[in-house]
Formats: structure tokens, C-alpha cells, sequence
């Protein structure tokens, strides 16, 4: 590894409360690559009294800001010092030091991308919760983003430093590592892996300064703000010019795109996400442009389009319309409409769309949800018959 690519990476520690672990790290950093940057998130006990004669450099917040905020203060200072790189690894001991030289050869082809550690979670004293959060993180990343990340909790990771402070982020905690991600890819960068170890000390030893309610509480604030972002029908400005799909690919190839339509977000949840929205959308009086939204919903969030326009036919005129109608009519009048000809519904259509929209806003997310956690029920039985035979 030449010595002019070395001084272009920073390895980044944030650190907030961790004096049994920070020194042993952050040693171990700095006989890796010579710039090390520890970023002390107002610890009670001042990180620098615990290095001693390090040569790592040491920025201090007085009072606790979030993780967030210690990557942006250490991404200001790297970018200052002009560093190319800024690869970042947790003070807990949870990541090994000595992994850093797994970035090194991706890096040195200087690729547009984030890279990210993938943790084995094959180690011993892995929590469920984290087995649980990972896939969770996992699923929304791809459904923001379309693109299947292995371990997008995992704070190992490797920033572009010039490319990343330009994008617009505003996650101060832990939401900061998803919004990161999910910006870079929308700007054209690609997010790469890189498989690295992991140690988790048994239970009864473990200290982590996620908090469950609030940590997650931000996190799903912060998704639902990248979603609703995604469903906006207005460009992103891009930073890497990325190839997508065209028109053109369908006219030249069309079995090959058929099948990436068939196979994309196909995992059970994917599906049966996909299966939720059709079906949500599909029960919405939304005449004679169902399929055009559906389509847009399942395009925007990276759904799999041919689950989500297929499946939307089982809110199809007249059982789920005429069940709606009733709804709105019982709430809107206090008794059910008579129907002495059901089809006599769609002939007046404009006196009962009301009701109708009444209606759906409470049967379609039932509808939904019945349908998205049977077709998951039924993905997963399917995935597991099949993996058992091979």
C-alpha cells in the first residue's frame, strides 16, 4: 500500500462513554493507517485523559450530541485536512481495527461508493434484536433505494469524503448512517460491502448507547421522511452519473427485463409489501387510473411491480367497491344501503363515490394488511420448502 494513499484515509472513532474499550481501538487504529480521528461525543470522562501519548487527534463536544453529529464534525475536520477517505469503526471493540486494511483495495480503484463492513453474524453472543434490525434496515434501505445492501446498520464503514459533504443530511443520532445511504444512492453513488468480524460480549457485559424507544422512534421518523421524499415526483441532484433503466432496454432485451420485473424485491417481504400497496391502492376509488398509480407507487418505492398489478385485480368491481359503499353509507347515514341490483351501484356511480371513499379509507388498510402478511406467510413457506430441497 503506498504511503501517499495511507495519509488520504482517516480512520474515524466517534466515542460516547466507552472508557473501558476507547484506548485498546484506537491504539490499534493508529498502527493501521497514520491519521486516526477520535471524536469525543461529551463522554463524562474526557477521551484524551484515557489515550495518553497517542498520536491519534482528539476533537471534544462538551455536551452529548449524537452520533450524527461527531461523523459531520469529523467529516468537516478530515475534509479540511484533506483527506480522501474517512472510514469509520465504533469505540466498543465490537469492530476489529486490523479490518481496515480490508477497505484498502476497493478504495485504492477510487470508486463514487460508500462501503460498508457486512458483520459476521455467524459469531458467537449476536442479539436477535440486531439479527431482527439488520434484516428490518435492510428491507427499507432497498425499498428507498433499490439496492440490496447487506448490513446497512453496520457503522464500519467507508465515506468519499469530497462526495459526502455535499449531500443534504440532517440525522444528528444513529438515523444519520440510514440517511447517509440512502441520499449517496439517490446522488448516483454506488454502496459496496465488504465482509469484516465482529465481537459481542456476552449479555450481562455489553454496553450500547442505542436506546431502544428513542433510537428507534428517530430511525422510523427518519424513514417515513426518505419515503415520502422517494413518492415526490421531483429529481434529486446526482453527483455520479449512474446508468437506470430505459425504454430502450425493454425494446432490445424484452425477456431479460421481464425477468429482473418478475425478480426484483422478491425476498417475502418485498412481496408482500408489494401485495399491502396493490391491494391498499387497488380498493381506493380510484377509477380508471388504479393500475397508472399503482404503477408509480411500486416504481418509486422499488417494489415488485408485477405482485403490486397483479394482485390488485382481488379489489376488482363489484364485492370490494359494493363492501366499501356499505362502509361509507352505515358511517355517512347510519344503516346500510339498500341494493335491490348491485350493478345499479356502478350506474349512479357519482351519488355513492362518496361513500365509497368514505368507506375504503377504513377497509383499504385492512385490506392491506390481511393481504400482505398472507402472501408473506406464503412466500416464506415457499423459500423455506425450497431451501430445504436444496
Amino acid at each position: 500500500m503506498s504511503e501517499d494513499f495511507l495519509q488520504s484515509v482517516w480512520c474515524v472513532v466517534p466515542v460516547y462513554n466507552n472508557p473501558e474499550t476507547v484506548a485498546d481501538v484506537v491504539r490499534r487504529c493508529c498502527a493501521v493507517v497514520p491519521n486516526v480521528l477520535v471524536i469525543d461525543d461529551g463522554s463524562d470522562k474526557p477521551v484524551k485523559d484515557l489515550l495518553g501519548d497517542s498520536p491519534a487527534t482528539v476533537i471534544r463536544h462538551e455536551t452529548n450530541r449524537g452520533k450524527g453529529e461527531a461523523l459531520l464534525t469529523a467529516l468537516r475536520q478530515v475534509r479540511e485536512q484533506g483527506g480522501a477517505w474517512m472510514i469509520t469503526l465504533d469505540a466498543d471493540g465490537q469492530h476489529h481495527p486490523e479490518d481496515l486494511s480490508l477497505f484498502f483495495p476497493m478504495l485504492e480503484k477510487k470508486p463514487a461508493a460508500i462501503v460498508v463492513g457486512s458483520r459476521d453474524f455467524d459469531a458467537p453472543n449476536i442479539p436477535k434484536s440486531s439479527r431482527f434490525g439488520r434484516s428490518f434496515s435492510n428491507f427499507w434501505v432497498q425499498l428507498e433505494t433499490g439496492i440490496a445492501v447487506q448490513d446497512t446498520q453496520s457503522g464500519f464503514r467507508a465515506y468519499p469524503v469530497e462526495l459526502i459533504s455535499q449531500l443534504p443530511l440532517h440525522g444528528s443520532f444513529y438515523d444519520f448512517e440510514i440517511e447517509v445511504l440512502v441520499r449517496a444512492a439517490w446522488a448516483g453513488l454506488k454502496l459496496l460491502s465488504v465482509d469484516i468480524h465482529v465481537w459481542y460480549p456476552p449479555k450481562e457485559e455489553r454496553i450500547s448507547s442505542f436506546h431502544p424507544r428513542r433510537d428507534n422512534l428517530r430511525l422510523t421518523k427518519m424513514h417515513t421522511r426518505l419515503v415520502g421524499r422517494r413518492l415526490i415526483p421531483w429529481p434529486v441532484h446526482r453527483l455520479v452519473k449512474r446508468d437506470l433503466f430505459s425504454v430502450w432496454d425493454l425494446l432490445r432485451n424484452p425477456r431479460r427485463c421481464v425477468q429482473l420485473l418478475l425478480h426484483e424485491n422478491a425476498s417475502p417481504l418485498g412481496l408482500a409489501v408489494a401485495a399491502g400497496v396493490g391491494l391498499l391502492l387497488g380498493t381506493l376509488p380510484l377509477v380508471m387510473v388504479h393500475t397508472l398509480v399503482i404503477l408509480y407507487f411500486s416504481a418509486r418505492l422499488n417494489l415488485n411491480k408485477v405482485m403490486a398489478l397483479s394482485i390488485q385485480n382481488l379489489c376488482a368491481p363489484p364485492l370490494v367497491p359494493i363492501l366499501c359503499i356499505e362502509l361509507g353509507h352505515l358511517i355517512h347515514r347510519g344503516s346500510f344501503l339498500v341494493l335491490d341490483n348491485p350493478r345499479s351501484v356502478f350506474t349512479d356511480l357519482n351519488e355513492h363515490l362518496f361513500h365509497w371513499l368514505i368507506g375504503s379509507l377504513i377497509l383499504a388498510p385492512v385490506i392491506g394488511i390481511i393481504g400482505g402478511l398472507a402472501i408473506y406467510f406464503i412466500a416464506k413457506h415457499i423459500q423455506e420448502h425450497r431451501e430445504r430441497e436444496s
